[in-house]
């Protein structure tokens, strides 16, 4: 016999290939595939909840580095819901869940129509759940006695005659089934509305119908075609603004590098724009009244849009997102810090700029009206129980204390509404702006009314404010005259003279000249006309000031101390210097007052207050990066409202998903598949002898009580009632 001939060789023969699609397909179905495919949406998700999504680029630089952030951006974590790789691992497992309910859904379906009657009658002895006993009942009577058992307790039953006995199969709980084929649908389903309502079709006609994002601004009318899409786009999800007494319908798409203008079928009117306070100040309703055009019939339809309460109009729907100004009219009362020129009025738009020159300087900047708020709460809770000497504040350690946020102090909370405030930005000449925030009115801040003027040099940074006192009259005149008057040399040198002739002693003619000496250049150092020496190599600079030359205020009294005083002098001098200089000051305060025709300053605690808050307010003023100081004069206010205007179809499939996967979940945990198998087989003349068993996909508790509760009715035959005599 030769060798090709044996079984060996043939069991070595070639086996015919498996096609690759086949494995494909089974990859694609299987589950673990689907549960790698969840693990990474989960991922995904989690990032994009926990970095903030849709931010500008330079938060991102700051908060994770220019290298990072780059990394980042190129791989799409600050737009991950609409990023090309979460949608295409979405598509995948909307394909691989439909596969899995492809693959079993007929099997589900054949489960649900069987009974299983063809189980032997030897098999039953290998369940867990199992009962071997006899009725004293003939055949016939058993199955009935076991019929109208299973309907009692609601099993559905299929009996099987046999030779030698007869076996009844029942189940109960098929829902079950059911709620596994629920479950994986409402994936796809919440898959497919989410992809649906996201940007995919937007990327779509990007791609087939070579639409474009636009970058830059401009007006809307001017937009090209290739920009905007059509108001038959079957989904969409952007933004309207829309100001009192005007018309909108054309909303704005943000896209990662620009936007898309979606043109709408509908103009919206905003008619009046509804805000309701509580008593603390804070918002607790935002409503539109408005009146929706249809552009095609004609037809107007008058209603009114809250928050969590839209308005629908053929298959769009108007949410409530926000607000924002629509163009107030600002008027803005200048106040030059360089003590040259007078006060002076400019007007313009909550979004528009002018030009700004400074007086005797050839300085250009832009000013940008970025803001109007009508309502301001802040927390001003804290000790108005101030009344801190000037002459005792410490160089070193104290200038921090009226630096920070302007309305939060660190004290219980006291939420109160403080009033308007108008912010803008100053551009200058090299196209460097900073932001500026200044209340209208002023407020009650450690005992002193003051007024609020605000700066930050960027978006990341905190607003920063100063604290300006106001007079009598609630105004910062007196503050400014004061500093306009500090800014003069003759002013300066002319309230040292009124000083020194009130401190210095009569009798003492050197002591008041060295006086006058000091107190003109301390005051000089203050006002910044004169510069503190520089600093020895070596020697340690202060927090504030660095290696820096101050430019005037308390750090330049602080810097000159520490550069000419020896250390254990420098407190003993500090406050030396401090008394001259607020002694200084107030006779620089009474002389500006007389000089505009006002009665002086009565010393008391009023006064005290005022000029403590007034000598920081000027130390400050040195630093305050802009020539000149812009109040909120008079406005008015015109509001617009922000609408989110969607085209949702995938919202249909994803509240269908919901639902089923609520269904499913619960069917799943609540309900359990049970199957039962009773077999009778008669022993002899009035006797059947009885087996039966239960399968269930887990075993509980409550399945081993329900077993045992059926096996006690199975194997009781109630009595029939005798007849009495």
């Amino acid at each position: 016999m030769s060798i090709s001939s044996t079984p060996l060789a043939a069991a070595k023969l070639p086996q015919p290939s498996r096609p690759v699609w086949r494995d494909a397909v089974e990859l694609l179905s299987s589950m673990r595939f689907s549960i790698s495919l969840l693990s990474l949406i989960c991922i995904a998700s989690i990032i994009g909840t926990v970095i903030k999504q849709a931010e500008p680029y330079n938060n991102y630089v700051n908060q994770f580095g220019p290298f990072w952030a780059e990394v980042f951006n190129r791989v799409g974590l600050y737009t991950v819901y609409s990023v090309w790789w979460f949608l295409l691992i979405l598509g995948f497992l909307v394909v691989s869940v439909s596969l899995c309910i492809a693959r079993n859904a007929p099997k589900i379906i054949a489960e649900l129509k069987t009974y299983k009657e063809h189980v032997r009658e030897r098999s039953l002895e290998s369940f867990h759940h199992k009962v071997t006993g006899s009725l004293p009942l003939s055949a016939d009577a058993s199955l009935a006695h076991v019929s109208h058992l299973l309907s009692q307790n609601g099993w559905r039953a299929r009996a099987q005659v046999r030779d030698n006995g007869t076996m009844v199969a029942a189940r109960k709980g098929m829902a079950n089934k059911l709620g596994y084929l629920c479950a994986h649908s409402s994936i796809v389903l919440i898959c497919l509305g989410g992809l649906l309502d996201g940007d995919l079709v937007v990327r779509a006609q990007m791609a087939l119908l070579g639409k474009s994002v636009l970058q830059g601004g401009g007006l809307i009318a001017d937009v090209k075609p290739e920009h905007r899409l059509s108001e038959r786009n079957p989904t969409f999800r952007a933004n309207l603004l829309v100001t009192e007494g005007g018309r909108a319908g054309v909303a704005v798409l943000n896209m990662a590098d620009g936007v898309v203008l979606q043109d709408l079928p509908i103009e919206v009117e905003l008619k009046k724009f509804i805000v309701e306070y509580y008593d603390t100040g804070m918002p607790k309703l935002f409503a539109s009244d408005i009146v929706i055009h249809d552009r095609a019939t004609g037809e107007q339809v008058v209603t009114r849009v809250k928050v969590n309460e839209p308005a629908k109009y053929k298959g769009i729907t108007l949410y409530q997102s926000s607000f924002d100004d629509g163009g107030s009219s600002l008027e803005l009362r200048g106040l030059p810090l360089d003590g040259a020129g007078k006060p002076f009025m400019i007007s313009g738009t909550v979004g528009a700029s002018t030009s700004l020159s400074r007086a005797n300087s050839a300085d250009q900047y832009t000013l940008e009206f970025a803001g109007l708020r009508v309502i301001n709460v802040e927390n001003m809770g804290g000790n108005t129980n101030s009344g801190t000497d000037v002459r005792k504040v410490d160089l070193a350690s104290s200038l921090d204390k009226h630096l920070g946020s302007g309305g939060v102090v660190n004290t219980d909370k006291n939420l109160r509404n403080v009033g308007p405030s108008v912010s803008y930005r100053l551009r200058d000449a090299s196209g460097q702006a900073r932001e500026y925030n200044n209340y209208m009115l002023p407020m009650d801040v450690d005992g002193q009314r003051v007024i609020l003027a605000g700066v930050k040099e960027s978006l990341n940074e905190p607003m920063r404010y100063m604290r300006i006192p106001v007079d009598e009259q609630d105004a910062v005149d007196g503050w400014w005259r004061m500093l306009a008057a500090l800014r003069d040399p003759a002013q300066r040198e002319l309230a040292v003279k009124r000083y020194v002739a009130q401190a210095a002693p009569a009798d003492r003619p050197q002591m008041a000249e060295q006086l006058f000496l000091t107190a003109q250049r301390a005051l000089g150092l203050f006002a910044g006309s004169d510069k503190p020496p520089t600093r020895q190599p070596g020697q340690a600079g202060t927090a504030e000031n660095g290696d820096e030359q101050a430019r005037g205020g308390l750090p330049s009294l602080a810097q000159f101390v520490e550069s000419t005083v020896p250390e254990p002098e420098r407190a003993r001098i500090s406050e030396v210097l401090l008394r001259i200089v607020n002694g200084c000051l107030f006779e620089l305060a009474n002389l500006s007052r007389e000089q505009a025709g006002l009665a002086p300053l009565q010393p008391g605690e009023t006064t005290q207050r005022f000029m403590t808050q007034a000598v920081l307010a000027l130390s400050d003023a040195a630093y305050y990066p802009a020539p000149v100081l812009l109040q909120l004069n008079d406005f008015k206010q015109i509001q617009a409202s922000v609408f989110q205007v969607t085209r949702a179809p995938g919202k249909t499939l994803v509240y269908l998903g919901a639902v089923l996967l609520i269904i499913g979940v619960f069917t799943m945990l609540y309900i359990r598949e049970r199957r039962l198998w009773i077999w009778l087989q008669s022993e002899a003349p009035g006797s059947t002898r009885v087996q039966a068993a239960l399968s269930t996909t887990r075993r509980t508790m409550d399945i081993d009580a329900e077993f045992d509760q059926l096996k006690l009715e199975l194997m009781h035959v109630p009595q029939a009632p005798q007849e009495k005599a």
